[in-house]
């Protein structure tokens, strides 16, 4: 069952109607002890990430969740929150995946924010079984997670390479919305919901 985290940042209906089409049980997570009820938690998140990261340190999460060993899954700002820092705010964020978030540049001739579909390499990985090399999901930001071939497990382009999902132990994340990228995105929130702790 996944434990979505509740602290006022994510686009929550659109996650929870995926979820709900897919048939996966789910549930709202609120303080530390509901981090117990759930097998896999999921982080959302939308707009600026130094304000989402301090509304999660309102709620008291943050130790709870890096304490974590069961499967987290960030998604768009969810896991900007993995890693280190983020140009967006100058915000010091959870620290668990040890890279950077940092600001398109438009003189490379780019629109910020990136926003629509874009082609993804994956590595072989778990998250991707079942999904092509080269399936389209659906992005909309203006800040990306630094390409780092330790923690790198899809990459996208946009101007420059950039981490269009990362992994560190039991973390994931991924910076497209699965579920708004159709039958690839569901496809990758159940694989998400039947990883083993």
């Amino acid at each position: 069952m996944i434990g979505i985290v509740n602290y006022g940042a994510g686009n929550i209906f659109s996650l929870t109607a995926a979820l709900e089409r897919l048939d996966i049980p789910f549930g709202m997570v609120n303080t530390a002890a509901d981090l117990d009820l759930y097998t896999h938690i999921i982080i959302p998140g939308v707009g600026h990430a130094g304000t989402a990261m301090n509304k999660l340190l309102h709620t008291g999460l943050v130790a709870p969740i890096k304490a974590l060993t069961k499967p987290v899954l960030g998604i768009c700002v969810g896991m900007q929150l993995l890693t280190q820092h983020s140009e967006e705010g100058d915000a010091d964020l959870m620290n668990i995946v040890p890279i950077k978030t940092r600001l398109f540049n438009k003189d490379q001739g780019i629109k910020i924010p990136h926003m629509g579909w874009n082609n993804i390499e994956h590595q072989n990985n778990s998250l991707f079984e079942g999904v092509e090399n080269g399936t389209q999901f659906y992005f909309v930001h203006s800040y990306f997670i630094e390409y780092n071939a330790t923690f790198d497990i899809a990459t996208a382009n946009y101007g420059m390479p950039f981490s269009a999902a990362v992994k560190k132990d039991n973390f994931y994340g991924v910076q497209f919305h699965p579920e708004k990228s159709g039958i690839a995105g569901e496809r990758l929130l159940k694989n998400f919901s039947n990883l083993k702790q």
